[in-house]
């Protein structure tokens, strides 16, 4: 955060008659953004030495990006930095209170993670894929608008109390919010005042909600600590205007009188967490309870799990596996709602690949929160994640018909039957034919590799980034007998995603010549 200094003031006005003097568009390709392309507001949010990459991330038309990120990618620059820059872009553009806006932020540290996995040549397109269209919506809004600005601090004079900031939150006070965690943020250490965050994010049951407030935070391995603020600042905003809906949540309401009675019916807060795992009939009996109970029944069963010292790493693959059920499970969309949206549709905003990001989201914030958060984040994931299977199909994919159709497949033409499938938006065959080689023990990393590329090419309405990633994680993460239920849900929702190329992928491929 920081102030105007007269120097700056100074040099923002040379920036000015410089615009006038080439024009705007030749400036915004220099990357020269000036106060008269913000919001008519005295004070700018600024980021010292990245300010310059961060004014060409937002004031260049996507379109005219593209040829310069890539000459500077061929003279070496690293994508760590454009990603950094196009998050702190976006933070400042939309201060989470966007819908398109923070789809992009949540999926830029997945395209980078992404990116990681390709061979040199093809590195930069999912990053690439995502700058496009973090830069492209914020030229669609304005170009120059600025929903963040500096916070003043220093006017408390003791730290904010436990509870200040969610109180700030309930009372749809932004400002006291804002300033509130400002204080937070400069009086505390980082890991105290982002659990102070998780306070308010377990509030309530909102996908965004959540998974906003963990990308946030795995941006800071990008961007830098320095950067905190910004980042996760966006949260408390995102909170406060979504408590302004809380007297239509029934859900929400319930959740702040069982969260606390479930920690204290089990003596959870400031004990010591456990390390019993138990074995694979457990954890699927678990997610199964998980996946079809009421909401409440399924938090306390693993407030009791937690309490009866089983590990939060099986708790939580338990929660994660019964995420993965609501995608095996879903019936599709009865209706097209957009292109982007076919009959049968799983992929987007679907009740299933929502529920896995959440679930994701909430295994991760329970690894990097404190002893207390961590149970609590566990506890809310289970609710989170219970009572939607209602209308749901009483059978997951991939059915037994649908298995048994791909038994007699050679081995070796298993992975290109199931591309083809893909290609053919024939979701039952591709998830039968990935499962059917999870089945024969085959590596993971081809069938990986097959569906990154389409992870890749295709719009995937916002999700195909996070979701991408979510299955990444959670694979690793989950025992050898499930595992590969993770990768059969992603090959359903790639077939299901596939025939939609993303805006600017082709001609990031060109540019780069790949």
């Amino acid at each position: 955060m920081s102030r105007f200094s007269r120097r700056e003031f100074l040099e923002d006005v040379g920036r000015g008659m410089l615009v006038a003097s080439v024009g705007s568009a030749v400036a915004q390709d220099l990357g020269l953004a000036t106060l008269a392309l913000a919001d008519g507001a005295d004070v700018r949010l600024t980021f010292g030495s990245m300010e310059p990459l961060v004014d060409l991330m937002g004031a260049t038309p996507a379109d005219r990006l593209m040829p310069i990120i890539i000459e500077r990618i061929k003279g070496g620059a690293d994508l760590r930095g454009f990603v950094a820059a196009a998050a702190l872009a976006n933070a400042r553009a939309f201060g989470g209170q966007d819908y398109d806006g923070y789809h992009a932020l949540m999926a830029l540290a997945p395209s980078y993670q992404m990116s990681r996995e390709l061979p040199n040549s093809l590195r930069a397109l999912p990053v690439l894929k995502v700058l496009y269209r973090n830069t492209n919506h914020i030229q669609a809004t304005g170009g120059g608008h600025e929903a963040l600005h500096p916070v003043e601090t220093g006017a408390l004079t003791a730290e904010p109390g436990p509870g200040a900031l969610r109180d700030a939150v309930r009372r749809q006070d932004m400002d006291g919010a804002e300033r509130t965690f400002a204080e937070l943020i400069e009086r505390r250490s980082l890991g105290e005042a982002y659990n102070d965050l998780l306070s308010i994010v377990q509030d309530n049951v909102n996908v965004h909600r959540v998974v906003l407030a963990w990308r946030a935070w795995a941006m800071l391995d990008l961007t830098g600590k320095e950067h905190a603020h910004t980042l996760l600042r966006q949260s408390v905003r995102y909170c406060v205007d979504e408590e302004k809906s809380m007297s239509q949540n029934s859900a929400g309401r319930e959740l702040r009188t069982l969260l606390p009675r479930l920690l204290d019916d089990y003596r959870l807060m400031g004990r010591t967490v456990g390390d019993r795992r138990p074995g694979d009939a457990w954890v699927d009996q678990l997610s199964n309870q998980i996946y079809a109970a009421d909401r409440s029944i399924a938090a306390d069963s693993v407030a009791a799990a937690l309490a009866d010292g089983v590990a939060p790493e099986d708790v939580g693959e338990a929660i994660s596996l019964a995420a993965n059920q609501l995608v095996l499970h879903d019936p599709g969309r009865a209706k097209a709602d957009t292109p982007a949206k076919p009959k049968g549709s799983v992929h987007g905003a679907s009740v299933g690949v929502h529920a896995q990001d959440a679930a994701n989201a909430w295994r991760n914030i329970a690894r990097v929160g404190d002893r207390n958060h961590g149970v609590a984040s566990l506890i809310v994931a289970a609710y989170h994640t219970a009572g939607q299977a209602g209308g749901l199909n009483p059978r997951p994919y991939p059915l037994a018909e649908q298995r048994d159709k791909v038994l007699d497949i050679a081995p070796d033409s298993l992975l290109a039957e199931a591309e083809g499938a893909i290609k053919s938006n024939d979701q039952a065959r591709a998830c039968a034919l990935v499962h059917r080689l999870g089945e024969l023990g085959v590596s993971d990393r081809p069938v990986f590799d097959m569906l990154l590329r389409y992870a890749i090419s295709e719009d995937g309405a916002l999700h195909a980034e996070k979701y991408y990633r979510t299955v990444s994680e959670e694979f690793a993460t989950t025992r050898a007998a499930f595992r590969w239920r993770h990768l059969a849900a992603l090959a359903r929702v790639t077939a299901s995603e596939y025939g939609h190329p993303a805006p600017g992928v082709a001609d990031a491929r060109r540019l780069l010549g790949v």
